[in-house]
């Protein structure tokens, strides 16, 4: 997995490459880091093609602490993830946009 951070003020971008299940979850929780004076969240998947639960936790963690500081949303997912959303019910949990 490959994780490619762009910050522009407030606003972070974070592009996200390959498979995320157990053991790179943890790579991508460290890589998220510390969100204090994020605003706007935005996780681009475009190049993910594999997410685990374990993903999904790093991904749950990170909108509840945008929930109390601003907005997440999850970019440019693609069919084989979404179907992984949507079988989770993520898809309800994550704004996720198409």
């Amino acid at each position: 997995m490959t994780v490619k951070k762009e910050q522009d003020g407030k606003r972070l971008t974070v592009y996200i490459e390959g498979k995320l299940d157990a053991v790179t979850s943890l790579q991508f929780e460290e890589e998220l880091g510390e969100l204090t004076g994020v605003e706007e969240l935005i996780l681009d998947l475009k190049e993910l093609i594999y997410t685990s639960s374990a993903g999904l936790r790093v991904m749950l963690n990170a909108q509840k602490i945008m929930d109390d500081q601003g907005d997440m949303v999850i970019r440019n997912a693609n069919e084989d993830v979404m179907d992984i959303f949507k079988e989770t019910g993520f898809d309800k949990i994550l704004d996720i946009e198409d």
